[in-house]
């Protein structure tokens, strides 16, 4: 069911429709090199090559999982000979064009800049992570969208009545529950769509006046599991780990509950989530709740302990109880002021009264010399300096008026007090 005709190709207006892009360059009969990005099952194969028909251009399908760079030389030898003997041009399409390293991509660079090849390669990643710069400079980057409902119910009608390459000869009736489950389980996957519509047809029965109905419960037998979105190692999902760790940061148990269970639905390592949990109750809790940190490494080990399923609702209870959690990324703050302040300063020595003088010439070049024992003191405070000179008075720790840190606040607010007080009575 592959169209044969741009009339033919269903979603992607934005790119393909009246006024838009591809039209504009297709009138002009000039493609520059691009990147075809989006989810699969949305037609980026298929308008590429439909692209490469409608130009008049010689068409050479490249698939980065089986070929290599002897491939690609002989690729540019077959397009030389081409464009000398009648000036056709060749297109280049790249299927998982971000599975090939920076040297495979490399070996495109002098024939695309030389206009030899027009590449149009294909991506279900973000260009910007996996093709390397200069060959991302010579493309126009070109977006494609999920199929809309819309879009998916109009290709099965195609296939359901098309008697050459489609169902048509089958004469299937469809019923609307049937085809609103074939569609929402495809999730904005054509090839999805199509490849269930031809399990269910295959399992659909006749009545007993011969017609072929496909009924919803034919419709959830073909299609047994919805297969969501993801690559784990892909730009969806730092989408999705992303999605989480925000929903939490602003306190909205629902939101976080969603994206912890569309992970897991997807296939995500659940101890994965369990080590950002851990990382986010530092983060941004803190000491605002001391008890996140140690509830996220419970959950972390009560998943390690039960595994999946039984392991998956200690990560939610760990999920809702951080997203309630008061917020503070006051010791985040202090942290990364700390390590911008070492990376400025480098090795500063330690004062010598807070060294530790375990031998007698440390004692007599004067290391511990002047050290205060806070347990000697009263309150079990002492006024002593712990930076170095060069950093001395700096104050790191800005604790908020938030949860368990408001008691901190208070707390490191009056022992400053007491030991200003001292000194005045000192300097008396």
């Amino acid at each position: 069911m592959r169209p044969q005709a741009l009339a033919e190709f269903i979603g992607q207006e934005h790119l393909i429709g009246k006024d838009k892009i591809l039209g504009r360059l297709l009138d002009k009969r000039q493609l520059p090199s691009m990147l075809l990005w989006g989810p699969p099952g949305v037609g980026k194969t298929t308008l590429a090559r439909l692209l490469a028909s409608l130009s008049g251009a010689n068409f050479v399908f490249f698939s980065a999982v089986t070929s290599g760079v002897k491939d690609i030389r002989k690729i540019v030898e077959d397009s030389q000979v081409v464009r000398d003997r009648d000036g056709t041009q060749t297109i280049l399409f790249v299927d998982e064009i971000h599975r090939f390293n920076k040297a495979q991509q490399d070996g495109f660079l002098p024939h695309v800049e030389s206009g030899l090849l027009t590449l149009i390669g294909a991506t279900t990643e973000n260009p910007s992570f996996h093709v390397i710069a200069p060959l991302l400079s010579r493309c126009r980057v070109l977006i494609l969208e999920p199929l809309s409902d819309d879009h998916l119910a109009a290709i099965i009608h195609q296939a359901l009545t098309n008697r050459e390459r489609g169902l048509g000869d089958m004469e299937i009736t469809v019923e609307e529950e049937a085809l609103t489950h074939l569609v929402r389980m495809a999730d904005g996957d054509a090839r999805i769509a199509l490849n269930s519509l031809e399990i269910a047809a295959s399992l659909a029965a006749p009545d007993s006046s011969g017609t072929l109905t496909l009924t919803l419960a034919t419709a959830e037998e073909a299609f047994q599991r919805r297969s969501l979105r993801y690559d784990k190692d892909g730009e969806e999902h730092y989408n999705l780990i992303s999605a989480l760790h925000k929903s939490l940061r602003d306190s909205d148990p629902d939101g976080s509950l969603y994206w912890l269970c569309r992970m897991l639905a997807s296939g995500e390592e659940p101890l994965y989530i369990a080590r950002r949990l851990i990382r986010f109750a530092s983060e941004d809790i803190g000491n605002a709740d001391p008890q996140a940190l140690a509830i996220a490494i419970n959950g972390r080990d009560s998943y390690h302990t039960l595994g999946t399923p039984e392991g998956e609702l200690a990560l939610a209870q760990v999920v809702i109880y951080l997203a309630t959690a008061p917020k503070s990324n006051a010791v985040y703050a202090a942290y990364n002021q700390v390590m911008g302040d070492i990376r400025k300063t480098g090795s500063l020595p330690v004062p010598l009264h807070i060294r530790n003088a375990p031998t007698k010439l440390m004692k007599e070049i004067g290391y511990g010399k002047g050290y205060q024992y806070a347990h000697d003191q009263e309150d079990a405070l002492v006024a002593q300096d712990h930076l170095p000179p060069e950093l001395a008075g700096r104050r790191y720790y800005h604790p908020t008026n938030r949860g368990h840190e408001a008691i901190v606040k208070d707390r490191l607010t009056k022992w400053r007090e007491i030991l200003k007080e001292r000194e005045k009575k000192t300097s008396c």
